[in-house]
């Protein structure tokens, strides 16, 4: 079975956990523990999150006062680097000796004219207090988000993938067997420009939906959205909250969750999970395999 699976940013680099090189790598060392058990009974390919180390490395390029800032794909691209240096050299040690990997800098097109452009939505990097947003917001003219009461993030547009551009690069490494680490942190978001060359864009692209998208133009058998909580839930953060463990795409769709955090995960297995014979999964890494054999986590399936 093919299988791609998409590591949630949270998932390695946990909520107020210290921003350590140190705390990563143990992070991936435990993510590729679970992604090595997968792999002895399926071919994996592996797509990540990297919206905490976004914004940590556009914190620290800020703190240099004589240098411009970097505009945001570059720094995409600096983080999608040191979490893919991480999780091959890790999953390499967990896999046996001889196994053939790659990681694959990923860029992704979008439409220029994506209203997500004039409306940012999406949350990188640390959290704030209402003071220090404040102090960001005026020195940097981030725009900023109370995401709950008294915690401020840095929020930027989101538009939707609409190709890979490195599809046919990655479809040969995957049918050469090489287990392949792609889509890094949603791929670099680049434009069409008049000339027909690509142009990076100061955007990031959810995950969950270039990874889908990569499950798409991949004819994957199972789609996997694995991240630090352990199933989709009903009525999530209230006394009556209660897990979904299996659900029809159009059940599931039409239940509707945050955009800002289940949302797109939701949206993703749904899409993905539309045609028969396709399973979409979201839930704990640790849980990996019992998500994709039904025994944890919400699976998304036409029954």
């Amino acid at each position: 079975m093919r299988v791609v699976v998409a590591l949630g940013g949270n998932a390695l680099l946990k909520r107020g956990e210290p921003m350590t090189a140190e705390v990563q790598r143990a992070n991936v060392r435990k993510a590729s523990a679970a992604l090595a058990d997968l792999a002895r009974d399926h071919d994996i390919v592996v797509a990540h999150g990297s919206g905490p180390q976004v914004g940590l490395i556009a914190l620290q390029a800020a703190a240099l006062k004589d240098v411009p800032p970097y505009p945001l794909d570059v720094i995409s691209a600096e983080s999608i680097g040191m979490i893919g240096y991480l999780v091959e050299q890790e999953l390499a040690n967990a896999l046996p000796q001889g196994t053939r990997l790659a990681t694959l800098l990923t860029h992704i097109e979008v439409d220029p004219g994506d209203p997500a452009f004039g409306r940012p939505e999406k949350p990188i990097g640390q959290v704030y207090g209402p003071a220090q947003a404040n102090s960001a917001r005026a020195e940097h003219g981030w725009p900023m988000v109370e995401e709950a009461p008294g915690r401020w993030r840095r929020v930027v547009p989101s538009p939707l993938p609409k190709r890979i551009v490195q599809i046919e690069v990655i479809r040969m490494l995957v049918d050469a067997g090489v287990v392949t680490i792609c889509v890094g942190g949603g791929g670099i978001p680049v434009v069409r420009i008049a000339d027909g060359g690509l142009q990076g864009v100061e955007a990031v692209i959810d995950k969950d939906r270039a990874a889908g998208l990569l499950a798409e133009d991949l004819c994957a058998d199972a789609f996997l959205m694995l991240t630090d909580v352990d199933a989709v839930y009903l009525d999530w953060g209230t006394p009556e909250q209660r897990p979904i463990g299996k659900a029809a795409p159009a059940e599931l769709s039409a239940l509707g969750f945050p955009a800002g955090s289940m949302g797109p995960k939701v949206e993703a297995a749904c899409i993905f999970a539309s045609r028969p014979g396709r399973i979409a999964g979201i839930g704990r890494l640790e849980d990996a395999r019992a998500i994709l054999e039904g025994r944890a986590g919400t699976l998304v399936t036409i029954r």
